[in-house]
């Protein structure tokens, strides 16, 4: 059976990095986490960041920043690891089964921010670099997760985002979009889990742009619709990585400073503490990240720091027709194209 060029299976041959590729990932990562963690501080102007630096036993660690109890942020996180060791996860080898008896190195910064406020988005970011033998590859994506959303910050986020692809390749949103949309969906709940961003992995320059499991997705059929693209290098793919990364602060600061201030009550806080209660769904059972750092016996604080200070369930929930919550369910979980909104 030929595999569809949507498929890992199809993607052989991708040029070699350069000698200093760790190194030049490694020192982009770092400074992202440090951009990032200033500004939010300066944003906060409550409480700072504590970092915790860990170690790895099977080689590599990384730095942990968490701050707690801020004026903006109730509980927020930016890591940073590097890690390297005799064999990739289960997880991975599933999708890069060419990686199988290699040793590996993996690094990446990742964040997740709750804030106290439920008008004020949780937003994820994560961006990662692989290589194991003869493959490498970049990965990652940014995710904006209202509770009470507004049209405009959707669509200032989605278009800050497309802006960096586009930067980069006219079909990289197209794609990428998607690929988010997919990925960040509750398949037990039948719902998204957000408005969505952009998400990618498995991207090393050669081949289709979609490398993830659902073939007949709109991801996929956009990448199939396009066939292999023309080699980008290494360089090209670490561009526009930095360019996705750069990117957050400009497409989440404008949201943050247009809503912190917003009044709210016990039924919004009851709301979104009741919603939050999604992301821990989610990022137990089916965040491929939190799975690969528990298979490579990563730091737990550092992993699980993604999840909410604070949550509630309740049973058979639903929202009463023609409020603000009601909205978020009929309006906003559904996929659409923001950009263009």
């Amino acid at each position: 059976m030929t595999a569809s060029p949507s498929t890992p299976a199809a993607v052989t041959n991708a040029p070699p990095p350069p000698s200093d590729s760790k190194e030049q990932v490694g020192k982009f990562l770092r400074g992202l986490q440090d951009s990032i963690c200033d500004k939010l501080q300066t944003l906060d102007g409550k409480s700072t960041f504590q970092e915790d630096s860990w170690d790895r036993p099977e080689g590599g660690g990384g730095r942990s920043r968490v701050l707690r109890e801020g004026g903006l942020l109730e509980q927020g996180g930016v890591n940073y690891s590097e890690v390297w060791g005799d064999h990739l996860p289960p997880s991975i080898l599933k999708q890069r089964p060419e990686a199988a008896g290699h040793r590996f190195y993996a690094t990446g910064t990742s964040m997740v921010l709750h804030p106290r406020s439920p008008y004020v988005p949780t937003v994820h970011l994560n961006y990662r670099y692989f290589e194991a033998g003869p493959v490498w590859w970049f990965g990652g994506g940014i995710d904006l997760t209202p509770y009470y959303p507004f049209k405009e910050d959707v669509v200032h986020f989605h278009q800050t985002m497309k802006a960096a692809c586009d930067r980069h390749h006219p079909e990289y949103y197209s794609t990428f979009k998607p690929w988010c949309d997919e990925y960040f969906y509750l398949k037990h709940r039948q719902e998204m889990r957000g408005v969505g961003g952009i998400f990618f992995d498995y991207q090393d320059g050669i081949g289709a742009l979609y490398r993830g499991p659902h073939a007949e997705g709109i991801a996929a059929h956009h990448s199939d619709q396009l066939g292999s693209l023309p080699q980008r290098s290494w360089d090209e793919i670490f561009a526009f990585a930095q360019d996705c990364g750069n990117a957050f602060l400009p497409a989440y600061v404008p949201i943050v400073e247009r809503r912190r201030d917003t009044e709210y009550g016990d039924r919004e806080r009851n709301f979104q503490l009741y919603r939050r209660g999604r992301y821990v769904e989610f990022n137990l059972v089916y965040d491929r990240g939190t799975i690969f750092g528990l298979q490579t016996n990563g730091r737990t604080e550092s992993i699980l720091m993604s999840l909410p200070p604070l949550v509630r369930w309740e049973y058979a929930y639903s929202p009463e027709p023609d409020t603000p919550e009601a909205e978020l369910y009929e309006t906003f979980l559904k996929p659409q194209d923001w950009a263009s909104a």
